[in-house]
């Protein structure tokens, strides 16, 4: 099986939105080998929201919803950070509750690696759609799942539960895109996947998730060993 065919196994995390696979307990990371000599690198995530009009297609959703996924980690992280500098000086009842968010950021860099990971595995082929468009919907789901991360952050005010749940629908939308009928072939489909992708986008910004125009850090894949492939069902 190729490393672009293992991207369609995947089940959902709850009804709706597509699950990735996932790393079996926080000690564990996986990611896709990159043709990089000496194993796995950072995966380059592309400018948040570049100039003119958002980009269309498989790859640039898979590339947009990765780097709406390294932005909630990072905006968590930055934020986990203050926040340990500030329980530090208030006392345990704050460590505790800092104790709860690094569960929250960890389980967003999970997300964020895991859509790394449907970068670098991404088709060269133009005529790959299907293989592409499961990449895009692996990476969506994950950018749903950091989104969530960051809703519960957040406090689930607002501007962060409507961008929690245009993430959803991103992923809905890439998950139809992909589906056994359409793979990746749909122009309706593919259309109203990129408007969901461009809105998750716009959403996550207004959260203050993502800033427009800033460059998202790259995201490291990590490593895979042929044992957790196979733990996996990969």
């Amino acid at each position: 099986m190729s490393e672009r065919d293992r991207q369609e196994h995947m089940g959902t995390s709850h009804p709706g939105v597509p699950r990735p696979v996932e790393t079996p307990h926080p000690g564990v990371t996986q990611a896709v080998e990159t043709p990089h000599p000496g194993g796995t690198q950072p995966v380059e995530t592309p400018q948040a929201t570049p100039e003119g009009p958002p980009p269309t297609g498989h790859a640039a959703r898979t590339r947009s919803a990765a780097s709406r996924a390294a932005a909630v980690w990072h905006y968590l992280e930055q934020r986990s950070s203050d926040g340990k500098r500030e329980g530090e000086a208030a006392g345990d009842d704050k460590r505790e509750g800092e104790t709860a968010k690094k569960e929250i950021v960890w389980k967003a860099a999970h997300a964020a690696r895991v859509s790394a990971q449907a970068v670098a595995v991404l088709s060269t082929d133009a005529s790959a759609p299907a293989a592409d468009s499961r990449c895009a919907r692996n990476a969506s789901a994950s950018a749903a799942q950091a989104a969530q991360m960051g809703r519960l952050h957040d406090g689930a005010d607002e501007l962060s539960t409507a961008a929690c749940q245009a993430a959803v629908e991103a992923s809905r939308a890439a998950a139809d895109a992909a589906g056994t009928r359409a793979l990746g072939e749909d122009e309706t489909l593919n259309a109203r996947s990129d408007e969901a992708e461009a809105a998750a986008v716009a959403a996550a910004e207004r959260a203050g998730w993502m800033r427009p125009g800033r460059h998202v850090p790259p995201v490291p894949t990590g490593m895979r060993s042929p044992e957790l492939l196979s733990m996996m069902h990969l």
